[in-house]
Parts: C-alpha cells; sequence; structure tokens
C-alpha cells in the first residue's frame, strides 16, 4: 500500500494484530488471579488458569502471522507484542513461586532478564531504534511458554508424579535459553551504543 504521494503509507496502529496483543495483555490479569485463588489447589480453577494462559499465549504466533501476512506490521506492535508475552510469563513464574512449585531463584533470573530487555528496549524506543523480538528471544518465548504450560497444568493428577522430571528439564531448557537470548540482546546493545561513534 501506498500513499498520494507515492511512498509506502505506515499500518495503522490499531490493526487486528495489535487489538488481538492488548487482548492477551488484558488477559493477564484475570490469569493471575484464577491460578492464586484457590491457592494451588488442583480443582477446576487450576484447569481454567492453564487453559486460559495456553490460548492467551498462542494468540502471540497468530496476531505474528496476520501481522506479516497482511502487512500490518508496526512499531507499536514491535514494542507492545514482546510486553504481552513477558507480562503473561514472567506473571505466570511469579504465581508459581508464590505457590511455592518454583524456586524463586528461577523466577529471578528470568524475571530480571525480561524486564531488563523491555526496559532497554523502551529507552531505544526513544532514542528512535525499533528493537523487534530476535530469533533467540522468539524460541526462548516458545520454550518458556511450553515449560509454564507443563507447570500449570496439573498433569500429575492424570499421569503421576513422573511428569515433574518432565516439567523440570523444560524449566531448565527455558532457563538456559533466557540466559542465552539475553546476552544476544546485550551484544546488541553494545552495537548499538558503538553505532553514533563509529559513524562519526
Amino acid at each position: 500500500m501506498t500513499s498520494s504521494a507515492g511512498t509506502p503509507a505506515r499500518s495503522a496502529n490499531w490493526n487486528l494484530p495489535n487489538a488481538i496483543t492488548v487482548v492477551r495483555i488484558l488477559a493477564a490479569p484475570v490469569f493471575f488471579w484464577m491460578l492464586l485463588a484457590d491457592a494451588g489447589a488442583d480443582g477446576w480453577l487450576r484447569w481454567a488458569a492453564a487453559v486460559l494462559f495456553i490460548l492467551a499465549i498462542a494468540t502471540d504466533g497468530i496476531d505474528g502471522h496476520i501481522a506479516r501476512s497482511r502487512g500490518l506490521v508496526t512499531d507499536l506492535g514491535k514494542i507492545l507484542d514482546p510486553i504481552a508475552d513477558k507480562l503473561l510469563t514472567s506473571g505466570a513464574l511469579i504465581c508459581l513461586s508464590i505457590l511455592g512449585e518454583l524456586p524463586w531463584w528461577v523466577t529471578a533470573i528470568i524475571v530480571v532478564r525480561e524486564v531488563g530487555i523491555t526496559v532497554w528496549r523502551l529507552v531505544e524506543l526513544r532514542r528512535g531504534n525499533v528493537v523487534p523480538a530476535s530469533s533467540g528471544g522468539k524460541l526462548k518465548t516458545l520454550v518458556q511458554s511450553v515449560a509454564i504450560s507443563f507447570a500449570l497444568v496439573p498433569l500429575w493428577t492424570v499421569v503421576g508424579d513422573w511428569i515433574f522430571w518432565v516439567n523440570g528439564v523444560l524449566m531448565t531448557a527455558a532457563v538456559v535459553l533466557t540466559l542465552w537470548s539475553g546476552l544476544l540482546y546485550v551484544r546488541d546493545a553494545v552495537r548499538l551504543a558503538r553505532a553514533p561513534r563509529d559513524a562519526s
């Protein structure tokens, strides 16, 4: 799509993909309440909270596909999308730690990394640089989402305690990828900081 002047027209910020992202953000506090409401009991609220998380985090791929396929990628979407993901995943980890189901050090590593990268993104945005999610960051988000989903769904009531071993392996992979992708962002931050000096 082009404007009357012949230059590419920028997609409107308030489009379908961004609306889906906003819905994901609004679903987060509902999910938090459902997960904590029965203090970690394995009743219907726990199952409902797990289903809501899985549905909400799945919309990340949906809005991304719509944005790319229909030319609706916007700077706002590049900022809101990772924020929505971090809100859901970090909030879920904090809730699991509150319930005593996940060590706080695991939550701390992931949340500190997520908050740090988000703050850096906002700083770069003020400088006119939009930093989209990297391929490493997307892989990290996928593995985190799978690990958290397994931790949320009370499968131990169905298949037995061996599922806790699977949960541990998945969460370990999530922590490793969180640290690895964080280092990649640090590398990118250093490159951006050096760019003005290199150009001068």
